[in-house]
């Protein structure tokens, strides 16, 4: 739901812009990031988004259908290059994306799940709850009270992460967010997950 989308895509920038070394509490980021949060449901004529860009948001549902396109790692990586292409700044770049992660993220939680590898017919899903359920507003209020937190993961969850055994099958990437380990990107030299901004 739209309220949903909002809510964490303004916890989703709280906790990345830091991470980012962009300030958190910029109205212009902000609004970009609610914006980005939104932006995903263009594909439904039905949506918060899709009401207001009717239109387009017609034509974009009619030939992709919902939780197409507009909801792939493909769409994500075009606009992101094409922004960076047309000379759009970081600034307003990086909270778009991260309120359109928050978007994806948000559907990954639903039994519907995601075809993150569009045109692939593959659906990915960590199924918590169905959209508008009563359980919708619990997860959020979870995930709003850990992004209170700075979005860092307690060290009891961190531990079951590790005995689960699921650790293993993470990308190294992942890990080092994880664990606060140094980053693998060659010349960082910060600590992942550790909060400092550019880690």
């Amino acid at each position: 739901m739209a309220g949903s989308h909002v809510a964490l895509g303004a916890a989703a920038w709280l906790v990345a812009a830091p991470r980012l070394g962009l300030p958190a509490l910029s109205p212009a980021c902000l609004a970009l990031a609610l914006a980005g949060s939104l932006l995903p449901d263009i594909d439904h004529p039905k949506s918060w988004v899709g009401q207001r860009l009717r239109p387009v948001s017609r034509v974009v549902g009619a030939v992709f259908g919902h939780r197409g396109i507009t909801h792939s790692a493909l769409a994500l990586l075009a606009c992101g290059w094409g922004l960076l292409q047309g000379g759009a700044p970081r600034w307003a770049v990086a909270p778009l994306a991260v309120g359109a992660l928050s978007h994806l993220a948000a559907d990954l939680l639903t039994p519907a799940g995601l075809r993150l590898a569009w045109p692939m017919r593959r659906t990915w899903a960590l199924p918590l709850c169905r959209s508008g359920s009563a359980m919708e507003p619990l997860v959020v209020a979870l995930l709003l009270t850990w992004a209170g937190w700075g979005g860092t993961v307690p060290p009891v969850l961190r531990q079951a992460w590790d005995e689960s055994g699921l650790a293993r099958l993470a990308a190294p990437a992942c890990l080092a967010a994880l664990h606060g380990a140094p980053c693998a990107r060659p010349a960082c030299g910060k600590r992942c997950g550790s909060g400092k901004a550019g880690g």
